[in-house]
């Protein structure tokens, strides 16, 4: 019995270890995320946030990617001297 307790036992602190690695590395994507998250918000123009709100609300897929996206990506508006200043 002390054996299938010690097997079981030892089963279970590997297992806490696995989850205990995949809740910290979540935890790391979900801070990069929301830094780029931020980013974006900086750097987006209030006519592009406005559509953003717009397509969340409606449920629609973002559309950012194919009209906007080729237009406009994050590092043009701050080459071109122009970008947000809010």
């Amino acid at each position: 019995m002390d054996l299938v307790k010690s097997h079981l036992m030892y089963a279970v602190r590997e297992e806490v270890e696995v989850l205990k690695e995949q809740i910290k590395e979540l935890i790391e994507k979900n801070s990069q995320l929301e830094q780029e998250n931020n980013l974006l918000k900086t750097l987006a123009s209030p006519e592009q946030l406005a559509q953003f709100q717009a397509q969340l609300q409606t449920g629609s897929p973002p559309a950012t990617t194919q009209s906007q996206g080729t237009t406009q990506p994050p590092a043009q508006p701050a080459s071109q001297g122009s970008g947000p200043t809010a």
